[in-house]
């Protein structure tokens, strides 16, 4: 997509690359991939070879990286998410880049500013940065032992039929999260903003072996659930939360501040 431009998809006759931080093997994007082979013309898998989780937006500067051809339209990228997409988009698929990316389905959601940790939203940046629109697609889970998958499986065709008519414009990226109910439990679809949730919130210490101590994040968030129009509250209340992220991190307002500070 040239800078500047704005355009829609006809996802009958798209190209799309999948992609997620999960690793390739990982049940989230197997769903994601069975689904849109449905969908799309064609399907492209590439993707992480092991688990990224919470790599964010990382490229590896420091080693070589290897594709590997798992099959026809899939490969294992031995690095970063955002390494997957810029390798899928600039080699594997160069001669006839992609129309879409989409990224997940992520065992977990990514909402709150969860979103700057995360390695699946990180890929659907890279699109992004690279003039492909891209979505973002996660599955919110309650219990750890197990995720219910049918909620994913059940809405990401009708989003994605819904925007069908959308004009993605440049910089532009959509985070879309599935609630952790049952799928006849889902209140529909709501657009809404980016809520406040801090990973790291709480973190162990303890010695190893050789007496050096040691610290262990956690899981814990410190998060705000009932602000109205978040993403995190619309998921409490059981609907598909959809935020559209810009690359751009310029905060206007403050601009306009600092202005009047520096004039």
């Amino acid at each position: 997509m040239t800078s500047g431009t704005q355009r829609t998809i006809d996802l009958a006759t798209a190209r799309v690359l999948i992609s997620n931080d999960d690793g390739i093997d990982a049940p989230g994007l197997k769903i994601l991939e069975n689904i849109i082979r449905e969908l799309a013309a064609e399907v492209w898998v590439i993707a992480p070879e092991t688990e990224q989780s919470a790599t964010s937006h990382s490229l590896t500067l420091r080693r070589p990286l290897r594709i590997r051809k798992r099959h026809q339209f899939s490969y294992a990228v031995d690095g970063t998410p955002t390494d997957s997409v810029l390798l899928g988009i600039n080699k594997i698929m160069k001669d006839n880049p992609p129309d879409l990316v989409l990224s997940g389905i992520n065992r977990g959601g990514n909402l709150g500013e969860d979103v700057t940790y995360s390695g699946t939203v990180a890929a659907a940046m890279e699109g992004t940065l690279l003039g492909v629109p891209s979505i973002a697609l996660s599955q919110v889970y309650s219990d750890s032992r197990s995720v219910n998958w049918s909620v994913a499986e059940h809405w990401i065709a009708p989003v994605l039929d819904k925007l069908k008519t959308f004009s993605w414009t440049p910089g532009i990226l959509l985070n879309v999260n599935f609630p952790a109910v049952d799928v006849d439990q889902v209140k529909g679809v709501e657009v809404v903003s980016q809520g406040r949730r801090k990973i790291g919130a709480d973190f162990r210490e303890a010695m190893d072996p050789r007496g050096e101590p040691y610290y262990w994040i956690g899981p814990q968030r410190d998060e705000d659930t009932s602000a109205a129009g978040t993403d995190l509250e619309c998921i409490m209340r059981g609907c598909v939360a959809v935020t559209p992220l810009s690359m751009d991190l310029t905060d206007k307002p403050s601009m306009e501040k600092l202005k009047t500070v520096f004039s």
